[in-house]
């Protein structure tokens, strides 16, 4: 639709507001889609027409929009106090509790935490952290991070130099310098070869980061940057065997394992973090997103008491641990995050996850039947829907066909809203809170979708 009324919500988007992750010259023609209200799971724009979100917000809204503790958490702290920072000795009751609460949910060997704001900021502080580590130890060369092709881990300078996703880095001149390195993208799928196996196809991966850190030098490379299931890549699963060998691989070369647990964190995977899904034992954790259901900006870099007594030395010695954010922390938002932890408990969210999963994941993998699909891939309540032009030969669409936004269009015309990430994998990531019959309709919503994509395209 073209913005035409003047003084209107969409006239005002157009003339004043600029938008991520989109074609600003098409906007401007096409104007927004202005969402008004939300109940449940369910979003409801400004004509009142309904649609389940069926990514979650951004891979974030674990409790549904409509989850009365949370605002009263807000509303309390509002009262309470409504802003004070941890700079130089400061602290207060809600970050105190909620580093206590997230340590103890953390995975092994986690003992500490540092808050942020966002998942980018979480990957850039941990980065920084990694840096700061090897410093405090004498190791000056040894700074170099290894991330993954096709990995989402942020926007930011550093963390938008560790995604490896053209859309995320053209024009901004991302890597930022040669520190960032690359290896392969863990998805058998799709670089697979002819005959190989998931687990020979870990091996051979292994193999790869095992030569590249010997190629670079054991001594100049810091760390290793995963999500446990790559999302907004593609929703990735790993191939099995996978995180046992790299894991060795680092073992073995003193190189620090970062888990980005932005997406996977709080039981998106079926258990409370993706860690747990893939036997990781990560040194560092970053998240956010589901860490307050996005009913407030939070996010934190979790690590092991081994990484902290090396910041807490080298403090000592510099004068102070140089980094913080001015709303790293906020009391608000950790009150929200905390009373997020213990729905989490208390309402047995996991259990729900375990509960509902299969079914999700049935549907899912029964539209890889569907002439488009040429791989139907997920866990727990994420999954993804590689579209092809070929089942056999796996050929891709070429991007120009917008072939994924296509099937994304199809979907929010029948009341689904979702998107698609590159090789046109179109993406399902629905509130926690998701219930079977709430299911059925993303995926009766999906398979019309397809079919009217295949129509469209003959």
């Amino acid at each position: 639709m073209a913005v035409s009324k003047p003084n209107s919500l969409e006239a005002k988007d157009t003339t004043f507001l600029v938008h991520p992750y989109t074609n600003l010259a098409v906007h401007e023609d096409k104007g927004p889609m202005i969402i008004d209200h939300a109940k449940g799971i369910r979003l409801y724009d400004q004509d009142g027409n309904g649609y389940i979100d069926g990514l979650g917000g951004l891979w974030c809204v674990s409790l549904g929009f409509s989850e009365k503790r949370l605002r009263d958490a807000a509303q309390k702290q509002l009262e309470t106090l409504p802003f004070s920072h941890s700079f130089a000795h400061r602290s207060h009751k809600p970050v105190i509790e909620l580093a206590e609460k997230l340590v103890s949910m953390a995975p092994e060997p986690i003992s500490r935490a540092f808050f942020t704001n966002s998942g980018s900021e979480s990957v850039d502080t941990a980065i920084k952290t990694v840096w700061y580590y090897n410093n405090a130890l004498d190791r000056p060369e040894k700074k170099k991070i290894i991330g993954r092709e096709r990995a989402y881990h942020g926007v930011l300078c550093a963390s938008g130099s560790l995604t490896a996703l053209p859309y995320a880095s053209a024009g901004f001149d991302m890597p930022v310098n040669d520190r960032f390195l690359k290896v392969s993208t863990p998805c058998h799928y799709r670089y697979g070869q002819e005959g190989e196996s998931e687990e020979e196809f870990a091996t051979r991966l292994a193999q790869e980061l095992d030569d590249l850190i010997i190629a670079e030098g054991p001594e100049t490379v810091a760390a290793f940057f995963a999500e446990p299931l790559m999302g907004a890549g593609g929703v990735m699963p790993p191939p099995a065997t996978y995180f046992d060998k790299v894991q060795a691989v680092l073992k073995k070369h003193d190189v620090l394992f970062v888990a980005d647990e932005v997406i996977c964190g709080f039981g998106r995977t079926g258990k409370m973090w993706g860690s747990e899904t893939y036997g990781i034992k990560p040194d560092l954790i970053t998240c956010a997103k589901q860490l307050s259901s996005a009913y407030l900006p939070i996010g934190a870099v979790l690590m092991s008491e081994q990484i902290y007594e090396a910041l807490r030395e080298h403090s000592a010695k510099l004068g102070v641990f140089g980094i913080g954010l001015t709303y790293g922390g906020h009391p608000v938002s950790a009150a929200v995050a905390l009373e997020t932890l213990r729905i989490y408990e208390e309402d047995n969210i996991i259990d729900h996850v375990q509960a509902v999963s299969p079914h999700f994941q049935k549907r899912l993998r029964a539209l890889g039947d569907h002439p488009l699909v040429g791989d139907a891939r997920g866990a727990g309540l994420i999954g993804g829907l590689e579209l092809v032009r070929n089942k056999d030969t796996k050929e891709n669409f070429d991007p120009s066909e917008k072939i994924g936004p296509m099937a994304v269009e199809e979907a929010q015309h029948r009341g689904l809203l979702n998107r698609a990430t590159p090789f046109d994998t179109y993406a399902l990531c629905p509130p926690l809170i998701v219930n079977e019959a709430d299911i059925d309709d993303m995926f009766d919503i999906t398979e019309a979708a397809l079919d009217a994509v295949k129509a469209r395209i003959g």
